[in-house]
Order: C-alpha cells, then structure tokens, then sequence
C-alpha cells in the first residue's frame, strides 16, 4: 500500500470505516473525537494530530507499514488482509463522478 498524501490518509480511512459498517459518528465516538473532525481527516485535512490518525488507525485495525526508498520489498512481506490504496482511491473517483 502507498500512502502519498493527506487525501489518500482519508480515503483510506473512510473506506475501512465503511467497510466496517461504522457511520462517522460512531468512529468518533470509538476515537474519542468529535464527527466533524472525523468528516475533516477523511477530506483530507492537512493539520490532522498525527497522535488522533494513529488511534484511528488502531480503532479500524489499520497497520502502517513504512517503506525506506530503495529497499526491495517482496510479496511475502504484504501483511494478509492490506488494502492497496490505489484501489481505494480509483473506487472513491468513481463514486463522486457517478460510475
């Protein structure tokens, strides 16, 4: 998974909160945030505590995975269950152009 932007932090989070069947307010309520900041982080929101996000993560079962450039990374080391990002972000363009 390649996590390159703030955008793509959000979609990432929206669409395992959904996955999970988790309206908005009842990940706040898990997180411990309010729902706008959760509508924020999912838009984007470049200002986000890195501190919330990561509880976020842990509240949906995300991993981060950090990947250092020029290290060769091989299947065997994709944790089961990930969630490739460019996947989510194609399916996330496809809802808002109507597809």
């Amino acid at each position: 998974m390649h996590v390159r932007t703030e955008e793509e932090i959000g979609l990432l989070i929206r669409e395992r909160r959904k996955g999970m069947g988790l309206d908005q307010a009842g990940l706040a309520a898990q997180v411990g945030v309010s729902r706008q900041w959760v509508v924020e982080v999912e838009k984007g929101k470049s200002r986000a505590e890195i501190g919330l996000v990561l509880r976020t993560f842990r509240v949906l079962g995300i991993t981060l995975n950090a990947t250092v450039p020029g290290a060769a990374r091989t299947a065997d080391q994709t944790p089961p269950g990930s969630i490739e990002i460019d996947d989510v972000i194609d399916r996330a363009r496809g809802e808002r152009s109507g597809e």
